[in-house]
């Protein structure tokens, strides 16, 4: 499918290497990618291959060694108040323990200069398009793992990026609590439609989740194949309708298909150093 969005990100030529005690590491070689406003796209690969170097160069956490990145700005006010270009979700737990769920969320508007009054108006919604409502005074130790997780999801959401970056948020949780976190995500990012960079390791939550879903190699990370999928199952998406579908299987196939030896010439590269 050919999509009449403008490009959002433009990735050419990127490379990183690391030293580790002296010895070079690459662990990206040549990425080029084309992610389109709006677009949801999954990046799989096997463990080691640079998706989540990737993300942190995105979010400006990690210097590149070579190649160039574009962002094309959305139109803001440069006041102190303007738009992040981007949020990052990590696997891990990142909430404040000592504050509220409403303050959790609250806290990149806070940064950014709003009222109290303003930030509690903007966020209310998101907390209860997240089921959390009633909890928004809640601390996290009285929470679960998986509201936790909607707590971090929806401040990123609620401060309002250009993109988000999202690097495995749901692979420490249950099966079922991410079924429900992923049908969660779909309906939030269905209202907003931001452009998404999402890392996991699961193809079917890839899948589930992608509008495209990028296939890298093992490292250094390449750009193996770029798997439609917005072709196949439309927006909006219910998780259980893709999963029961036949389309489902077969691009299961292909994107397993494209992986399988990555992830194996990866764990022969283990077992041999």
């Amino acid at each position: 499918m050919t999509s009449t969005a403008p490009v959002k990100v433009r990735i050419r030529g990127l490379r990183k290497r690391f030293s580790v005690k002296g010895r070079p590491i690459e662990a990206l070689d040549g990425i080029d990618v084309d992610v389109e406003a709006g677009a949801f796209l999954c990046i799989v690969g096997p463990s080691g291959c640079g998706k989540t170097t990737l993300l942190r160069i995105l979010a400006g956490l990690e210097e590149k060694t070579a190649g160039t990145i574009e962002v094309a700005r959305d139109a803001a006010g440069k006041d102190a108040r303007e738009r992040p270009v981007n949020a990052m979700v990590f696997q891990e737990q990142s909430i404040f323990p000592w504050m509220t769920v409403r303050d959790n969320v609250a806290f990149g508007l806070k940064a950014r200069g709003f009222s109290r009054r303003d930030r509690y108006a903007i966020v209310e919604p998101f907390i209860r398009r997240a089921n959390l409502g009633g909890f928004e005074d809640a601390l996290p130790h009285q929470l679960s793992g998986g509201m936790k997780q909607r707590v971090s999801i929806t401040r990123a959401f609620a401060n309002d990026p250009e993109m988000l970056l999202m690097d495995e948020p749901f692979a420490a949780l249950d099966e079922q609590t991410k079924l429900i976190l992923q049908a969660e995500l779909l309906r939030i990012w269905e209202e907003s439609r931001k452009t998404v960079l999402y890392v996991t390791h699961s193809i079917d939550e890839a899948i589930v989740l992608a509008d495209r879903i990028l296939v890298m190699t093992a490292r250094p990370g390449r750009v193996k194949d770029v798997v439609d999928v917005a072709s196949v199952f439309g927006r909006p998406r219910r998780v259980e309708a893709v999963k029961e579908s036949a389309q489902y299987g077969e691009l299961f196939g292909r994107v397993w298909g494209a992986l399988r030896e990555e992830v194996m010439g990866a764990q022969a590269a283990e077992a041999v150093s």
